[in-house]
């Protein structure tokens, strides 16, 4: 009897979980055909799973140990810290930006569709479809350049375990496309494996940060508060440290980078509105924190050569750091390896990304080929296309390290300015919509179409009200500017061809064709997001 009431209410509980998952199910899909759009992806995504997506992709401590001399060249050890407090705080305004936003309009697009729902009547085409480009020129650069620094990282430990190595460009190619393969077989399986490795990695990602930080600072040699808190330094020959500072402070604007990661999640997230804001705003709690344990130990623990002759063979000054800390060359490599590891696999997340951004753009027709790019596989419920040429732009971007190593690093660089730029134009476009008053607490009429272009705007579950809100956004808008006009300054005063930072280039050429296109045929086909469903 008491073995059949067990089975009983066992039943009676997994019925009424379906139940609840039915119904925030239902929910996600009503809220999604208030904005227009058709549910196609299946939502796999939770809380745990989405946050450890968004944590991983930002990778704040794992970024910073990959662009550490960055902030010492230009800035020195106290100007790397501060540097890092500025970008904290900043990204802090800039997520509370993402997540007000997210929260009014849960779509795969994000910050085009903000953008076009937030502009004026008139004027939301053009500007929807620039910011949708910066949007894929950021997160294609962005995916190309994390694959490059992966196997550029893989490279410099196999260096690290043999002094004999002679690490060649076309062998970190080709380490690249095996990194990229893998990603793209897990973004290609499709069901919840995705969100059960993005759930793990979380982990990982917390438990590996003290699986460095304790042999870090427990076996190196430290440095005094007074090295690593008031020196400053400027490598880059700038007219004034300050200068110098803002140089090199991009870099831990870096580390930030990808915050809208998840948003473009969304339409794969369970009870997205909600979810989706709190993942965000947990996870720049969570990596800032790591991010400022991680580089206040690097501070304390890195010598006056950051890593000495093996930082510079290897081509990563925190492996040098490592051995001269641990003086085991196997500690070294398990540290290294927790990195890298993290690196491959935050690949997978930044391919969906990347893919969703793409797919969701190609959907309202924002770019050449759109209606290739938008199909989505009937069987699995992805934009499998998408996917495809997300990863075939990223092997066609890593050709460029076999001829120049300097070159494929402006790629890191387009990445943070295009990933930017969208942020700015949406941050000044809900600064313009907030003043003014044009968006509702609450909506009248559960039938209507909203937060569409022309349609009635209304907050989300997650804002900022009054005052706070507002001096929040304008801060997030001085950030971002200061973040964009730095990130195309070379690292030094007098730079040489080989050296210059030509990802203003890049962007503004991307741009040019861009527009050229709108021009031509663009203008005639995209009208900001489709309206797929009318209730």
């Amino acid at each position: 009897m008491g073995t059949y009431e067990l089975k009983s209410n066992t039943s009676i509980t997994s019925r009424g979980r379906e139940q609840g998952t039915s119904a925030t199910r239902e929910r996600d899909n009503v809220q999604l055909q208030r904005m227009g759009k058709k549910p196609v992806l299946k939502r796999n995504f939770g809380i745990l799973s989405i946050l450890g997506f968004s944590c991983t992709i930002l990778g704040t401590w794992e970024g910073l140990l990959g662009t550490f001399v960055g902030p010492l060249t230009n800035g020195g050890s106290g100007g790397a810290i501060y540097a890092y407090i500025f970008g904290w705080v900043g990204c802090f305004a800039n997520f509370v930006v993402l997540s007000e936003l997210a929260s009014m309009a849960p779509t795969a697009g994000g910050q085009y569709h903000w953008a076009a729902m937030l502009a004026p009547i008139g004027h939301h085409k053009f500007l929807s479809f620039i910011t949708g480009w910066f949007a894929v020129l950021g997160w294609q650069s962005a995916f190309a350049a994390c694959a490059f620094l992966t196997g550029k990282m893989i490279q410099g430990a196999a260096i690290l375990g043999n002094n004999l190595y002679n690490a060649l460009p076309w062998q970190g190619t080709l380490i690249v496309w095996g990194s990229l393969s893998l990603s793209l077989a897990v973004n290609l399986l499709g069901g919840n494996l995705l969100p059960r490795v993005e759930a793990g990695l979380l982990v990982l990602h917390i438990i590996g940060f003290f699986g460095i930080l304790i042999p870090l600072v427990y076996m190196a040699d430290h440095n005094t508060k007074e090295q690593v808190f008031l020196t400053f330094q400027n490598q880059g020959g700038f007219a004034t440290q300050g200068l110098s500072w803002f140089v090199g402070m991009t870099s831990c604007a870096f580390a930030f980078a990808g915050g809208d990661a998840a948003v473009h999640m969304s339409e794969e997230v369970a009870n997205a509105s909600t979810v989706i804001p709190h993942a965000l705003m947990i996870s720049v709690g969570i990596n800032g924190s790591l991010g400022f344990g991680m580089i206040i130990a690097m501070m304390f623990c890195a010598d006056a050569d950051l890593g000495g002759k093996l930082g510079s063979i290897t081509g990563y000054n925190f492996m040098g750091i490592f051995i001269e800390a641990t003086n085991s060359v196997p500690g070294s490599l398990a540290m290294c390896a927790i990195v890298i590891t993290i690196y491959v696999c935050s690949l997978m997340g930044l391919l969906a990304a990347a893919s969703r951004q793409l797919w969701s753009f190609s959907r309202d027709r924002g770019v050449p080929g759109w209606r290739l790019w938008s199909q989505i596989s009937s069987g699995k419920q992805l934009p499998v296309f998408a996917i495809l040429v997300t990863v075939t732009v990223a092997v066609l971007l890593s050709l460029i390290n076999i001829g120049s190593n300097t070159a494929m690093e402006d790629i890191v660089s387009m990445a943070v300015s295009g990933i930017y730029l969208s942020y700015f134009m949406v941050s000044v476009l809900l600064f313009y919509r907030r003043v003014r008053g044009d968006i509702s607490r609450y909506n009248d009429s559960d039938d209507d179409i909203v937060n569409v272009p022309g349609a009635k705007l209304v907050w989300g579950p997650f804002y900022c009200p009054g005052i706070i809100g507002t001096a929040i956004n304008g801060y997030a808008i001085i950030y971002v500017t200061i973040v964009i006009f730095f990130s195309f300054w070379p690292s030094t005063m007098d730079p040489t061809v080989e050296t210059m930072n030509w990802s203003v280039l890049a962007i503004g050429g991307s741009i040019f064709l861009a527009i050229i296109y709108y021009a031509v045929r663009a203008r005639h086909v995209y009208n900001g997001p489709i309206v797929e469903i009318s209730i």
